[in-house]
């Protein structure tokens, strides 16, 4: 521990991942493309705390909007962990040349300078792979809407020619721009504050729904509808094996690479958003996760603590429960988003019988209800109470139930943060 025995964020989130009580919850909002608080959110809050109007949030998540949590927003809030994330997001551009741009409902923001978008005949805005407004469009975001939904782009499908290397374009080994880029992230560290670190891993979430239909590519092959998709998850389980096969391979190679980069410097990775719960129960068979998914979940987690000290986290929305116990024998030692309004999923249960083993990122508030539409008095109740039960014994990093929405109101999110700091005592 540091003066006084407080902790810095990364002692603070090592003894909560090792399951030891640290000197309060450590606190993550941003620092992952699930953990994080849409901009138009992040504008009124920021302005709450600051009262500069003049300042423009970054988008750093086109596909949901995410804004960024610059460093005197999180030393205002308390959070204890940032993120180190691929060098193009899910657009397929780069997080540079910021130039102004007005959401709908006219929040002033930064976008990147490939951030480019036309307007179709309904208002409706569209967005295009790796800004290349000469090709089709792969999102759209609908007119006084806050986010974009991928475009899906299916070519039509021969069962006589399908080829698994028509969903495999996307993954390869990692350029030498890309390990720079890596490189370059974990200088910024060694020059920074000791903070908690979560690195996003590409190209190990297998059948992540949201990259299925590829919106960074100009012209997908593939499999690339959603419901497509899902259905070839029963019916096609050999080309999706297949497809799995040899990202896996892929992935193990780069995620070799990135330890070599990054060391001690990180204490979490994120390997996956594929989502296996609904609100009322699972998403697929328990069977299908055991033959499809949880062989390839365990290679890939056994790579990580064979060749690091790294924690895996694994993010998946809904009524998991009943697959907790595969996910922890894949290896896996974080939940997130934790889910407690979903079937099966209260907190005292999770706690009881698998806070030993996982560590829980998230259920500190719930986004679909409480945050959204409770009083601050409800908000507030909410979070400590969910601190308390989650953050006993370590094995807790506070964010909420998914992302915070554009429309959360300010006064919620106030209420949720003096919770925190009332916890620590602050």
């Amino acid at each position: 521990m540091t003066g006084g025995n407080r902790m810095n964020g990364k002692e603070r989130l090592v003894a909560a991942l090792n399951h030891r009580q640290p000197d309060r919850v450590p606190v993550d909002f941003g620092s992952t493309a699930v953990t994080g608080i849409h901009a138009g959110a992040v504008h009124r809050l920021r302005l709450a705390l600051t009262g500069d109007a003049n300042w423009r949030v970054k988008v750093i998540e086109p596909y949901q909007m995410l804004g960024e949590i610059d460093e005197a927003l999180r030393e205002r809030l308390g959070v204890d962990v940032i993120g180190q994330t691929p060098r193009k997001n899910l657009f397929g551009f780069e997080g540079k040349g910021w130039k102004p741009f007005s959401l709908f409902d006219g929040t002033p923001v930064l976008v990147a300078e490939d951030f480019n978008t036309t307007q179709d005949v309904n208002g409706d805005l569209l967005i295009y792979p790796e800004g290349d407004v000469s090709a089709p469009p792969s999102g759209r975001m609908p007119k006084g809407f806050y986010f974009f939904d991928a475009l899906i782009r299916q070519p039509p499908i021969d069962e006589d020619r399908l080829d698994p290397a028509d969903n495999l374009e996307e993954f390869g080994l990692f350029s030498e721009e890309d390990v720079q880029w890596y490189r370059e992230q974990a200088a910024e560290l060694d020059a920074g504050e000791p903070t908690g670190v979560i690195l996003s891993m590409p190209g190990t979430a297998f059948g992540d729904i949201a990259l299925v239909p590829a919106p960074w590519m100009k012209h997908p092959k593939g499999i690339r509808d959603i419901e497509e998709w899902y259905v070839s998850t029963a019916i096609r389980k050999d080309y999706v094996r297949a497809i799995f096969e040899k990202q896996c391979e892929i992935g193990l190679k780069n995620l070799e690479t990135l330890i070599g980069v990054f060391g001690d410097r990180v204490q979490a990775v994120n390997l996956t958003g594929t989502d296996f719960g609904t609100q009322r129960g699972l998403f697929i068979s328990p069977d299908t996760y055991r033959e499809l998914f949880k062989p390839f979940h365990k290679r890939v987690n056994d790579l990580v603590h064979a060749r690091s000290g790294w924690k895996t986290f694994m993010h998946s929305c809904g009524a998991v429960a009943e697959l907790i116990p595969d996910f922890i024998e894949a290896g896996f030692d974080i939940l997130n988003p934790v889910q407690c309004s979903a079937e099966g999923m209260d907190a005292h249960r999770l706690k009881k019988e698998f806070g030993k083993q996982l560590t829980f990122w998230g259920g500190g508030a719930n986004t679909q209800q409480t945050l959204q539409f409770g009083t601050p008095d409800e908000v507030y109740r909410e979070c400590r109470e969910r601190i308390d039960i989650f953050g006993e014994g370590g094995g807790f990093v506070f964010n909420t139930v998914h992302n915070v929405q554009a429309l959360t109101p300010t006064e919620n999110m106030l209420a949720m943060f003096k919770a925190l700091k009332d916890n620590a005592g602050l």
